[in-house]
């Protein structure tokens, strides 16, 4: 099984080695309970980089008090045997007090993108992501940093983030893996009952409807969200939200009680 470097110490130096031999590092940020929608960052890293080290960090400045931080699924082993299998080298896998040390109160906000869409049901949500990133760019130092499109708003931010403060990191997007019937794969579709998991389609199946509307002359943002909610209409999905943003439709829906997120381009 690939190696875990524990501590900032040790991650730096794996990959102080690696840049002696002047190998290139692609850096796949997690938070564990990994599947295949990881598996396929990783593999995009492998064929790009001579080295992938794959972080997983359960970030409890992204959480809010009544989220789920501390029922979030952890399952290293399976994690490392699962990007292992991938391509990854190593994983980097710090424990919170590593990762912020005692007296920690200096925090990273991208304005503006931080505060709509997911960000105004989410607060404080993406200036928790953007803290984590920054500090896991710092001490992995890769030349590129690999991030799904499911999370299209928050890859965004990270983007404008690394412009904004001249980091030398790449940022990659890798497009959505989806399963069969056309969920978005999530570390939290874990959570789902199986009369949800039968359910959850419907939120893809609303975006399509959404982007059908989008492709009529005349459409707009308003008549595209209005798509989406009345595709919803009878299911067990409960939209919280439907917007038209950086060419995408992003919508975001309770099923029970788990909070389903995706998108589709325009």
């Amino acid at each position: 099984m690939i190696p875990v470097a524990r501590t900032r110490k040790a991650v730096a130096a794996l990959v102080a080695g690696w840049r002696a031999k002047r190998l290139t590092v692609g850096f796949v940020p997690t938070m564990g309970a990994l599947h295949a929608g990881h598996a396929e960052l990783v593999r995009r890293a492998a064929r790009e980089n001579d080295r992938v080290i794959v972080s997983v960090f359960v970030n409890p400045l992204q959480f809010g008090p009544n989220e789920d931080f501390g029922r979030y699924p952890r399952a290293l082993p399976a994690d490392r045997r699962l990007v292992g299998a991938a391509g990854a080298a190593a994983v980097y896998a710090p424990s919170e007090e590593e990762m912020y040390l005692k007296g920690f109160h200096t925090h990273v906000e991208v304005e503006g993108l931080s505060d709509i869409h997911d960000g105004r049901f989410r607060p404080g949500h993406f200036r928790g992501v953007a803290t984590v990133v920054l500090k896991l760019f710092n001490q992995v130092r890769p030349d590129k940093a690999y991030f799904g499109e499911k999370d299209w708003q928050q890859v965004r931010i990270l983007e404008d983030m690394a412009r904004d403060l001249d980091l030398s990191v790449k940022i990659i997007r890798v497009p959505i893996v989806r399963e069969k019937d056309g969920l978005a794969m999530s570390s939290r579709n874990s959570y789902l009952s199986s009369a949800e998991r039968l359910a959850a389609p419907a939120l893809h199946a609303a975006l399509e409807a959404g982007r059908k509307e989008a492709r009529r002359p005349h459409s707009r943002p308003e008549t595209i969200a209005a798509a989406v909610r009345k595709a919803l209409e009878g299911s067990a999905l409960k939209l919280q939200y439907a917007a038209v943003w950086d060419g995408r439709l992003l919508v975001a829906a309770y099923l029970g009680k788990t909070r389903l997120i995706d998108n589709v381009s325009l």
